[in-house]
């Protein structure tokens, strides 16, 4: 659960930015969107070798920008 202490005199606007923060840090969102649908276990295997492609391709192409 995240949660943050308001400092004395800081502005409302400032202590929410750093709540947002803090809950994109911890992935607070992106647990409860991964929770919030549900997928066939084939689905959710597919899902899953879909990214791990999408990862790869990723770092196949940054070594080879490395090497240039």
């Amino acid at each position: 659960m995240a949660f943050i202490v308001v400092e004395e005199g800081e502005s409302l606007e400032s202590a929410l930015r750093r709540f947002k923060r803090r809950v994109q840090q911890e992935a607070i969102i992106k647990e409860i969107k991964k929770h919030s649908i549900y997928f066939k276990p084939g689905e959710r295997k597919r899902m899953k070798e879909a990214q791990a492609r999408k990862r790869m391709r990723r770092r196949m192409k940054r070594e080879r920008e490395l090497e240039y």
